[in-house]
């Protein structure tokens, strides 16, 4: 058993040019932040050169344009960083499926394997335990009084999604959830005595 504040979390997000890689689409900016029982450790953010245009409808949704990433680096560029800032991590995202397909497809055009890390999803988290309006990542920020300015960028989500971590686990802990294999466990099955959302931190 892991317990949670002996644990490095790395809240992740990217920003897409499309909704699948399956589909041709690819990462235009991806955003880490490593914490270890609420302390930052190392923050990691960069443009993606897709080697692709992206259509007024994507560049509506996350502001990034062409000409922004048209000298940004391109994913295999900075591979070797991001794995090595995600080594001995528990990644954490919203919507953990999403980031993760295409940090594989992107990992496996490069020749390589993406990393079976453990994870964890606060949308799961929500949908099992929580009582929100709704589930996406704005909406649970604010209710529980998290700044949501910048959304649809990747280092901005990423900080919205490290606030709500902290405040679920701290909800968790309050229920006797204190080691990851539990909390891994609520992803999928609502806990007993957890209601996320009805005690938001100071």
């Amino acid at each position: 058993m892991t317990p949670l504040n002996e644990i490095k979390f790395a809240c992740l997000d990217t920003e897409t040019t499309g909704l699948s890689p399956e589909r041709g689409g690819k990462i235009c900016e991806i955003a880490v932040s490593v914490s270890q029982n609420g302390r930052k450790l190392e923050e990691f953010s960069t443009l993606l050169n897709p080697g692709m245009p992206m259509h007024p409808d994507v560049i509506a949704i996350h502001g990034i344009t062409n000409d922004m990433v048209k000298d940004a680096p391109k994913f295999i560029d900075v591979l070797p960083r991001l794995l090595s800032l995600l080594d001995g991590c528990v990644l954490v995202a919203h919507n953990a499926d999403f980031d993760l397909g295409f940090l594989r497809a992107e990992t496996a055009s490069c020749g390589l394997r993406f990393p079976d890390y453990p994870v964890l999803d606060t949308l799961r988290l929500a949908r099992k335990n929580g009582r929100f309006q709704r589930n996406n990542l704005g909406v649970i920020a604010a209710a529980l009084g998290i700044d949501a300015q910048g959304a649809h960028r990747a280092m901005a989500d990423v900080r919205m999604t490290e606030k709500v971590l902290y405040n679920f686990l701290h909800e968790f802990a309050r229920c006797g959830v204190n080691c990851l294999e539990e909390l891994q466990k609520c992803q999928f099955k609502k806990h007993e005595k957890a209601v996320l959302g009805l005690t938001p931190l100071p």
